[in-house]
């Protein structure tokens, strides 16, 4: 009898997570709609991103008038400040028990000061010092990021939750870049069209006030998207994957956190990562100095280039599902990161050796928009894979530790983006002092050997950093055959003290 009840408990359990037989709650998270909820969400943080990557050192150097150099400093330091909170975010959200869930209370919380907080970095004190503004950039700049950390962290978290499947994690984390983009690609354009408009001599990049237009269009936006992800995903909270609550002290702790840490797989991406973070910050940090001072384009030739994410959205999914179970996660992400970076250096290389069309025609921005096409659609790919693949660590952690660290491990990538981010700013910024482009200069009074200077400056610390990264990811072992085997452990663990239990004889 106790034989009987043993299997009958133990086929609902495995048929509750396993594949083709799963029950139907469980069989729901891989619907759209449990997809759609979860990456509607990242919408706030890719206007975030647009914002931090493409404008704000533009922004306080250019049309403020701060020194590029102190802008990216400042950056910088205020991003080593708030990486600190990330793992400490990550490990709370992994030991929080509450009736939301454990990561659905810190997501709910940060909706209201991610807006505020990045409406007022954008609005700087008229009147003030540059030491003040630059001191009130800082502060501001610390605010976002740590205000937008207690939704990203533990959102980022729930994809191992969702789901322990090798494939559905890559489309989980399509549609989290899909969304992100998206956000993104939507802000950019409206800026660039609209908002960031030619004022008779003035040319639309020095705009102020189209500055603090977006800023307040951003705030909107980002409540409403993580609010409606924060509570679109909330129904699905009894159906994660959570492991019970321990009570632990502090040193119990810093040593899960260090065990943790010391994972192969993990070690790979979080090198890759350092290197590609940066490259993708210092480009990000130059794109509009380029756009403007290299390729001489106006705001609205600028805003044409959206529409390349557009497309890239839909394609970039779709080959990083189909690639991934060709070739791997590993072998497909290789292949879209090489050939990312062969595409995106091409442009300049062509203009140094006299290949390429003159500023100001029509094929040059043909030219351009296909190149970013191409490779927004391979770094997108890309990026998808990179995640997925961090998903599958968790697995392969709690296999050799015994715990489920999401939070955590998403947390300390987290933690290398910020700092690297604002790393590859302080770089951008070192580079544009180095060529001399100081605030607040005329587009057509730029000497062309000045942006030529800046080009050759970054070529080479551009393929350097992404050469680095490749070779790096090229070490990440996680195949298919080895998630599905880290998976049968755990599940084979889990159902263990289960057996026992029914096993076990009556008391008396």
């Amino acid at each position: 009898m106790a034989t009987a009840s043993l299997g009958s408990l133990k086929n609902r359990l495995v048929s509750a997570w396993a594949g083709p037989g799963e029950t139907l709650e469980r069989r729901e998270l891989r619907g759209m709609r449990a997809k759609f909820f979860y990456g509607f969400g990242s919408i706030a943080y890719g206007m975030k991103d647009f914002g931090f990557g493409s404008l704000l050192l533009f922004y306080y150097s250019q049309v403020v008038g701060l020194p590029p150099l102190e802008v990216g400093t400042a950056l910088f330091l205020a991003l080593c400040v708030d990486a600190f909170a990330d793992p400490m975010i990550g490990q709370f959200s992994d030991y929080l028990r509450t009736r939301l869930g454990r990561r659905h209370p810190l997501m709910y919380l940060s909706a209201i000061p991610v807006a505020v907080s990045f409406f007022f970095l954008w609005l700087p004190p008229e009147g003030w010092s540059n030491n003040a503004t630059l001191g009130y950039f800082f502060v501001m700049t610390l605010i976002v990021r740590t205000a937008i950390t207690f939704y990203e962290i533990p959102s980022s978290a729930l994809v191992p939750e969702m789901t322990d499947d090798y494939d559905q994690r890559t489309s989980y984390l399509s549609w989290r870049s899909g969304f992100a983009l998206t956000g993104a690609m939507i802000i950019s354009f409206v800026t660039y069209y609209f908002l960031l408009h030619d004022t008779g001599h003035t040319a639309g990049q020095m705009n102020a006030a189209g500055y603090m237009q977006f800023a307040a269009l951003a705030a909107v936006a980002m409540v409403i998207s993580i609010l409606v992800s924060t509570r679109g995903t909330q129904r699905y909270v009894p159906l994660f994957s959570q492991q019970a609550s321990v009570r632990k002290t502090i040193g119990q702790i810093l040593r899960e956190m260090l065990a943790s840490f010391s994972n192969r797989h993990f070690l790979v991406l979080l090198g890759a990562a350092i290197f590609g973070t940066l490259a993708i910050g210092l480009g990000a940090s130059l794109h509009l100095f380029f756009n403007t001072y290299y390729w001489g384009l106006t705001t609205k030739q600028i805003s044409y280039f959206t529409a390349t994410t557009l497309g890239a959205i839909v394609f970039a999914p779709f080959f990083a599902t189909y690639l991934s179970r060709r070739m791997g996660k590993n072998n497909a992400a290789l292949l879209f990161y090489f050939t990312c970076v062969t595409v995106m250096v091409s442009p300049y290389i062509l203009r140094l050796i006299g290949f390429f069309p003159a500023n100001g025609t029509a094929l040059l921005v043909a030219l351009l928009w296909i190149e970013r096409f191409v490779m927004n659609t391979l770094g997108i790919g890309c990026i998808i894979l990179f995640g997925s693949m961090m998903a599958d660590v968790v697995e392969d952690s709690a296999v050799k530790t015994g715990r489920r660290s999401e939070g955590l491990f998403f947390s300390s990538m987290s933690v290398i983006q910020k700092m690297l981010s604002g790393a590859g700013n302080f770089l951008a910024s070192i580079l544009l002092q180095i060529v001399g482009l100081h605030a607040k200069l005329n587009p057509a009074e730029i000497n062309p050997s000045v942006s030529r200077n800046l080009v050759l400056l970054y070529l080479p610390a551009l393929l350097s950093l992404y050469g680095i990264g490749i070779v790096l990811l090229s070490r990440y072992r996680i195949t298919r055959d080895h998630h599905q085997e880290n998976v049968r452990v755990l599940s084979e663990s889990q159902l263990r003290p289960i057996e026992q239990a029914v096993a076990a004889p009556p008391a008396e």
